[in-house]
């Protein structure tokens, strides 16, 4: 697997930057007035002026930018390589602020055959009906990527790996695809988070994050990001996060910048935990099929091993009896949390046909009935998989 822990400083982190190091510094020197090393939760809507347009920092309303607010997204940038990060209230407020600053009636948009439903939910119930078009291509095929690219293609959509099949497309190929088509590629980074894969430095020009799950990474926070590397895109983000105004709140940018101080160390442990669950999945009698990049069996697990450092903490799986089969594994499970939601210290497993992909039945993105998704914890992998034995029965 690729070693991705070096990075370049940005935002005022000079010099070259282990990764570890700039999650914890970056964009979040010592208070000045205090030194105090965490970066304050400045909880305050509107700021004193020195006189009329006299702004101090920069700062007139925190719907425009907020110190707290300012530190996490010049971390993001500097995690992700980018020039220019912006914080949102969720992921989907980050998508839309990404789709109405870049789209207009009549573009058209490829998307993949796998991904979140709420992405696609986005797509199909909100931007279509603003005149946006959008058709569906297996992101893992280049050559299907690119027979989907028309004259009004802007974006080329992708998940990777994707929500909830763990898919895995190579970044580095589609940028190609992107470069020579003049459109841009868009890659959703959430399953991966920026220890595992850069995809700016594959060549993506704008990376998602739904810094809820691995970024916030403690089931306390809803909040989404977009990082680029090109400053003018990033300009135009900019003026549409404050026209649209969806943005992270200064304790909820806190937060995630909290949890991104131990992203590193939780990514080391919830991909060596996943491992282990993807094997004894395998081996399971009752188990038809299981989804992971890191076994060698995953037709993606070439790319995979290429373009990120782990194979990360997800993990789905298809048991033998349909889909009552299935929601009975999840009724039946102790230690992983029948819930919603992915990435945070705690196991959690649900049936995504019910749960998270409902939005996609009856669509090109239908999930299969018999499957379960897991977001595997970092708790002693020894118990999880003790619970999953006994949830399979």
């Amino acid at each position: 697997m690729s070693d991705q822990h070096e990075q370049h400083g940005r935002n005022g982190d000079s010099g070259h930057r282990h990764f570890e190091t700039l999650a914890i510094h970056a964009g979040q020197p010592a208070d000045a007035s205090t030194g105090a090393v965490v970066t304050p939760i400045y909880q305050v809507s509107t700021y004193k002026q020195d006189g009329v347009g006299g702004l101090r920092g920069g700062y007139e309303y925190s719907r425009s930018a907020n110190p707290t607010r300012s530190a996490l997204e010049q971390n993001l940038a500097a995690l992700e390589g980018g020039s220019r990060g912006l914080a949102f209230a969720s992921g989907l407020a980050a998508e839309d602020c990404l789709l109405r600053t870049v789209l207009a009636p009549g573009d058209h948009v490829v998307i993949p055959d796998d991904a979140y439903g709420g992405t696609f939910r986005l797509f199909a119930k909100v931007v279509e009906r603003w005149g946006v078009t959008w058709s569906v291509a297996d992101t893992s095929d280049v050559q299907a990527v690119r027979d989907a690219v028309r004259p009004q293609t802007k974006l080329i959509w992708v998940e990777t790996p994707s929500n909830p099949l763990l898919g895995v497309t190579d970044i580095a190929a589609l940028a190609g695809v992107a470069r020579q088509s003049g459109v841009r590629l868009v890659v959703d980074n959430t399953f991966a988070s920026p220890y595992l894969q850069q995809p700016l430095a594959l060549g993506a020009d704008v990376v998602v994050h739904s810094t809820t799950k691995y970024m916030g990474g403690h089931s306390d926070v809803v909040g989404g990001a977009l990082v680029t590397s090109d400053a003018a895109l990033g300009e135009e983000l900019a003026y549409h996060q404050n026209a649209m105004g969806a943005v992270a709140g200064p304790f909820d940018a806190w937060l995630v910048m909290r949890g991104i101080k131990t992203l590193a160390v939780r990514m080391d442990r919830h991909s060596e935990n996943a491992g282990r669950v993807a094997a004894m999945l395998a081996a399971h009698p009752r188990v038809t099929e299981v989804y992971y990049p890191g076994l060698d069996t995953h037709p993606g697990h070439e790319v995979a091993a290429k373009q990120m450092k782990a194979f990360g903490g997800m993990v789905s799986f298809r048991v033998e009896g349909g889909e009552e089969a299935a929601v009975a594994v999840c009724d039946r499970a102790r230690l992983f949390t029948l819930g919603e939601s992915l990435g945070g210290v705690e196991s959690l497993i649900e049936h995504p046909g019910r749960m998270t992909h409902a939005s996609v039945a009856g669509s090109a993105l239908e999930v299969p009935a018999d499957l379960v998704r897991l977001s595997v914890g970092i708790e002693a992998a020894d118990d999880l998989l003790a619970d999953l034995r006994q949830a399979l029965g």
